[in-house]
């Protein structure tokens, strides 16, 4: 049984889904603060985390970063806000996903699935299955120990980066759209925001390209959506 840990200062919110997740069957702890939710990060050891943005004494920006810095566990982060800003900020600071309120519990719940699915897959993931480097020009990537390198250094990328530029970096030079996108690499069918793609896409290229508002390597095709070019492609 998958555990769970709620992290919203009101209780009315969070109660309402403690009790929509023990209705899927999963174990629910619930933090009502920053402080708390570090806490129980650490004493309850959830298998997900579902994070308001807002919180009083650390916020939930924070916790993601601190959190990410330790655990690779999935966050999903909620929030009242519905700017592009925030957004950006939570998946670069290591949320896996974002809803905004407010949400249906039918699409937190697809959610939730998703991205414990997604965590089972790869944690149960063989070893030996397709853990060959992938060079793409300067970029290496190492599935076997989920690192990205570009001229011989590290890249710092998150859970979901380093998932979407493997998955392009398998289909080089296959323009993917971002609904197929959003269906291999997150997860999702139905309750996707293909949003999700394109600030993940944004994040990627800062890191990823010498000029990110000139990408060579992570290309959009207008209208259809992304691929990763191949190294005698431009």
């Amino acid at each position: 049984m998958a555990k769970i840990l709620v992290v919203d200062d009101e209780k009315p919110i969070s109660d309402i889904i403690k009790f929509n997740m023990e209705k899927e069957g999963y174990e629910v702890c619930v933090a009502y603060d920053g402080e708390e939710a570090l806490e129980k990060v650490e004493s309850e050891s959830p298998d997900l985390i579902i994070l308001d943005l807002m919180l009083p004494k650390i916020d939930g920006l924070e916790v993601a970063k601190r959190v990410r810095a330790k655990h690779n566990t999935p966050i999903i982060m909620v929030t009242a806000k519905d700017s592009e800003l925030d957004k950006v900020l939570g998946l670069e600071l290591g949320a896996d996903d974002y809803v905004t309120k407010p949400f249906s519990n039918r699409e937190l719940v697809a959610r939730v699935k998703a991205n414990l699915r997604r965590q089972a897959t790869t944690t149960n993931a063989n070893p030996q299955d397709n853990n060959a480097d992938i060079q793409v020009g300067e970029l290496t990537i190492h599935p076997d120990a989920y690192t990205v390198t570009k001229r011989g250094k590290n890249i710092n990328l998150t859970h979901r980066e380093f998932e979407l530029l493997h998955y392009l970096a398998q289909h080089l030079g296959q323009v993917i759209n971002r609904e197929n996108l959003l269906q291999t690499v997150w997860g999702y069918n139905y309750y996707g925001d293909v949003r999700t793609v394109d600030v993940t896409v944004r994040r990627l290229r800062e890191k990823i390209e010498d000029n990110p508002s000139q990408p060579k390597w992570l290309i959009t095709r207008r209208g259809v959506g992304y691929y990763l070019a191949k190294p005698d492609q431009d």
